[in-house]
């Protein structure tokens, strides 16, 4: 990818830093990226493309202002942060780099790979996927997805937005903001904060049903799986009973056994609508291949204990080409996310972020500002006059709402169409086309 520099002004600061304005969010950093171009703006931060001078390579750097003078904002990135730290695989988005903005420590600097679209810019494109592109992009998925539920932690906000793509196809999941632990007491707020796109969500979810597994996650790439084959969203739900209605037109009504697990309420609602034959996937997807129809059911199921695991579907004839279970790692070490937030519950989680960044700085070490822990008691009173601008203001139309910890898309902004070169895949024999944007 070509980068040029966008609305960049250098500034004076600190040895060792520079600052660079981006549409006006000032990027102070260390001296050894230059920051090249404006990529997005999520919830919580400011996402630019910059180049990495120490290796001559691209990365993405998020800045979240006044993480450090808001105990709300530092408690919502906390997590996510040690997610980021955790985990380590080629299909997981993962911290490159942290850093502060200089002696105010006022902002959190995260820098990880740039990567170039995301799959919902691909699914929308009029580039052609052939079936290997679809068998390579979901096998990434669901690699990833192997070792996200080996670290015993459930994404449940799998969507083709979330799924970072490069030239080489070569994909990386993002976006924890919602990940839970496996361990239903880990996830008490499951239901009431649930309330990102329903078109991937699983119908033990939309069926209100408090009992879930990681089998939520498969449903979702199920349904990014079918959207690879169908290039359009199979259950696109303008709202919570269309949703429901969409997955019985397509699976059927089904039968008792396979809705035991959620509650009566939303058995009896079922039973009291017309019954519904449901479609055969092959009608849906004329041109998919019997083993993608194979897989395509075994992930779609209603019963959640009935859907293929990660591992089973890994191991399916149509991903043969690029299925090797000794490249395919698990973590050593799960997480614990009651151990985090009852770590994060015994301090100041603005401190707890310091200390992290440090890890990455440590001449910051013993830097962190006694007076933020005022400031912050202070903003946290209400207040009858304007609030202050943090300069995280982005363009109109870059914006895009989500919950906390919402981690911009790293992908280039706009509708540029993609053309293919042929490349070879990391981890199979198959040799899938990439796909990258024109310049």
């Amino acid at each position: 990818m070509t980068a040029k520099s966008e609305n960049v002004a250098p500034k004076t600061n600190l040895p060792g830093t520079h600052t660079s304005s981006v549409r006006g969010t000032d990027f102070t950093i260390d001296a050894r990226y230059r920051v090249q171009k404006f990529i997005g703006c999520g919830s919580y931060g400011v996402v630019c493309a910059a180049l990495d001078t120490q290796d001559q390579g691209m990365c993405a750097i998020k800045k979240i202002c006044n993480v450090f003078k808001n105990d709300t904002t530092a408690k919502r990135t906390l997590r996510e942060i040690k997610l980021l730290l955790h985990f380590d695989h080629e299909n997981v988005i993962s911290i490159r780099d942290m850093m502060t903005s200089g002696a105010d420590c006022a902002d959190l600097y995260v820098v990880t790979a740039l990567m170039d679209t995301d799959l919902h810019k691909v699914i929308r494109s009029p580039q052609p996927l052939s079936d290997q592109h679809v068998q390579y992009f979901l096998y990434q998925l669901l690699r990833g997805l192997k070792y996200l539920h080996s670290c015993n932690v459930l994404h449940r906000d799998l969507k083709p937005s979330n799924l970072l793509v490069n030239e080489n196809c070569d994909l990386k999941i993002t976006d924890f903001g919602l990940s839970r632990g496996v361990n239903p007491s880990d996830c008490l707020d499951f239901l009431t904060e649930y309330v990102v796109t329903r078109w991937y969500r699983a119908p033990e979810i939309v069926l209100s049903s408090d009992t879930y597994t990681k089998a939520v996650d498969m449903w979702s790439a199920g349904c990014i799986f079918a959207e690879l084959l169908g290039r359009k969203p199979l259950f696109p739900g303008s709202d919570h009973v269309q949703q429901l209605s969409c997955i019985l037109e397509v699976l059927g009504t089904p039968r008792g056994e396979q809705i035991r697990h959620v509650p009566e309420k939303a058995r009896r609602y079922i039973a009291g609508l017309p019954h519904s034959p449901g479609k055969d996937l092959r009608s849906l997807y004329p041109h998919a291949s019997e083993h993608a129809l194979q897989l395509l059911r075994s992930m779609l199921n209603w019963d959640p204990a009935a859907r293929c695991t990660v591992e089973q579907a890994l191991s399916h004839p149509y991903l043969a080409a690029f299925h090797n279970p000794a490249a395919e790692p698990v973590a050593t070490q799960s997480f614990d996310f009651v151990e985090c937030d009852e770590a994060s519950g015994k301090e100041d989680a603005r401190e707890e972020l310091f200390r992290m960044a440090c890890r990455f700085r440590p001449q910051l070490e013993g830097a962190f500002p006694r007076g933020l822990e005022q400031k912050a008691k202070r903003c946290r009173q209400p207040s009858s006059g304007s609030e202050r601008s943090t300069g995280c203001t982005a363009a109109p139309g870059n914006a895009r709402a989500g919950p906390a910890g919402d981690w911009p898309r790293y992908g280039a902004v706009g509708d540029e169409r993609m053309r293919t070169s042929a490349v070879a895949p990391r981890t199979g024999a198959a040799q899938p086309r990439s796909v990258r944007q024109q310049g």
